[in-house]
């Protein structure tokens, strides 16, 4: 049933009421500060789990994973039902899911549990939010030209994307790994044991008809009107438990637009519920949250990891050398690229090649939306539903997508787009004087992308009558940000066609950092697994 905006703003009152009713700290003025001593035991009353003492990694472990992500779960799950010893190490704190317990900060009204050692964010909707500095779940890293999304708990991105999950197209996937990678064999084997393992799925028939899901269903008509085809995507959702939601039975967290800061019932069947877990029950693998590598070195013998251990709120509280045999670096396309270009730059690893922090890319990313559309209720569910694809000269994907920050429908419809982009490119260039790593990349790196998603997103505004854009709030297209960075340790280049870091033995890339900037206008999350898989597979049978 169609609201009118008068009818939904005069029926919609309790509900925005009950969506802001979070822990009375959320609604408090905030400022740019740390956690007091007394907000500390504020938060530990709230998530007493992050507070739990965890114990120190072992001196030596035979093999170190850095990062609980895709990459690094998949490798340390594997490993393990190999009968290696296997430590995990996570910057990010283990969250716990709840299904009465609000555990995660929401996207309209984020809190200390929501970013990164940082102090405040801006949305997309153009809101800018402040917090104390804690060690949240999502990282937003700001680099000149381009601000680069990350998890930063255990699990990693699995926690906070937005659950799309889907393979690239055969034509593209050739395109990209010109035969390195053998696309039957990924097609076969690697990717549908991912989809096994994550219980893969498209939204449901019964949850797309649901009210929260109005906004879905405006976007496929709109889409079909201008005459793009559309089609369901697979997704890491758990739908059970998205219905449980829509039946009163648990806390609301899909249904309500949440999703990029976590969702505290556990809707998204996130890597801690599956390849962590599996890890972890061998009794062969570890995870060790609030641990952050900062250097790599080689002593002749073994990898020494200087790493730093964060108490909750984000200050250090020791810092040790760990040492391994083998080296998995899993701490994402950012996070994998800076160790090892600093790593090069210091000479601690200097036989690293040249094409070490080459090859990174945003996946074309862009965000799309319109306004004035259509209202099917009174909120907006997090999980996607649809895509579209557009061939020609820049291959270009929308999805759609909810409005972050915004779990109310007021009209204004949001896509994600992805254009397959396989000319702009950024470098990470190594600074000795501050002994950092930082990324270059062009301030024209994204127009391209930005003109292909502009160029849909107002074919379906001029055919449904509606207007580009959600004035004051965003813009019609904003190409700002990636939340699916590529590259910097490229397959083939970087790495030998498994992941092996050229010039040195046992140490390895696992993560979306092997992929050279884009997988085929599609989320990456899925190749990324797929190659994890068989490049594991590959590694333990050769190298141990």
């Amino acid at each position: 049933m169609a609201y009118s905006r008068r009818k939904f703003l005069k029926s919609s009152g309790s509900t925005i009421s009950a969506l802001t009713a979070a822990p009375a700290l959320s609604l408090l003025p905030q400022s740019a500060y740390s956690a007091s001593w007394v907000e500390n035991l504020a938060y530990q009353a709230i998530v007493p789990e992050l507070y739990t003492p965890t114990s120190k990694p072992p001196v030596y472990t035979k093999a170190i994973v850095i990062g609980s992500g895709f990459g690094g779960a998949i490798s340390a799950y594997r490993l393990a039902r190999a009968g290696i010893q296997t430590t995990v190490l996570e910057r990010g704190l283990r969250w716990p899911n709840s299904n009465r317990r609000q555990i995660f900060a929401t996207d309209a009204l984020p809190d200390w549990r929501g970013y990164w050692h940082r102090t405040s964010f801006k949305g997309l909707t153009g809101v800018t939010y402040t917090f104390p500095y804690f060690n949240g779940v999502f990282d937003c890293t700001s680099f000149k030209n381009i601000d680069v999304w990350r998890g930063a708990c255990v699990g990693g991105g699995s926690v906070v994307f937005t659950g799309v999950m889907i393979q690239p197209r055969q034509e593209y996937f050739d395109a990209i790994y010109r035969g390195l990678v053998n696309w039957d064999e990924m097609n076969k084997i690697y990717y549908p044991r991912v989809r096994a393992m994550l219980n893969l799925g498209s939204m449901p028939d019964d949850v797309y008809s649901s009210t929260p899901f109005g906004h879905s269903r405006i976007w496929d008509q709109q889409a079909r009107k201008a005459g793009f085809v559309t089609s369901r995507t697979d997704s890491i959702f758990n739908w059970n438990v998205v219905r449980a939601e829509l039946a009163n039975r648990c806390r609301a967290s899909a249904t309500i637009g949440e999703s990029n800061l976590g969702n505290s019932n556990g809707a998204k069947f996130d890597l801690n519920q599956n390849y962590l877990k599996y890890a972890e029950a061998t009794g062969k693998a570890t995870v060790y949250p609030s641990h952050e590598v900062q250097r790599i070195t080689f002593d002749g013998s073994r990898y020494v990891v200087n790493t730093i251990k964060y108490a909750p709120d984000g200050t250090v509280k020791d810092r040790y050398d760990l040492t391994c045999d083998y080296l998995f670096l899993a701490a994402g396309s950012v996070g994998s690229s800076q160790l090892m270009v600093h790593a090069r730059g210091r000479g601690d690893l200097p036989n690293l090649n040249e094409f070490v922090g080459e090859g990174w890319g945003t996946n074309g990313d862009t965000s799309a939306s319109r306004s004035w559309n259509p209202l099917k209720g009174v909120l907006q569910g997090s999980p996607n539903a649809s895509l579209l694809h557009q061939r020609g000269a820049l291959p270009t994907t929308l999805e759609s997508w909810y409005t972050p920050g915004m779990p109310i429908d007021v009209g204004i419809v949001g896509s994600l787009g992805m254009a397959f982009d396989q000319t702009n490119r950024g470098r990470f260039i190594y600074d000795p004087i501050s002994d950092k790593v930082d990324l270059h990349w062009a301030t024209s790196g994204n127009d391209d992308a930005i003109a292909m998603a502009r160029q849909i997103n107002n074919a379906i505004a001029a055919a449904n009558g509606v207007l580009p854009g959600a004035w004051p709030f965003a813009p019609d297209v904003n190409g700002s940000f990636t939340a699916h960075p590529l590259g910097g340790l490229v397959l083939g280049k970087a790495t030998d066609a498994y992941g092996r870091l050229v010039g040195y033995k046992r140490l390895y890339a696992m993560d979306g950092s092997v992929i050279p900037g884009t997988t085929g206008a599609v989320n990456p999350s899925l190749t990324i697994s797929a190659l994890a898989e068989r490049n594991i597979e590959n590694i333990i049978a050769a190298d141990f």
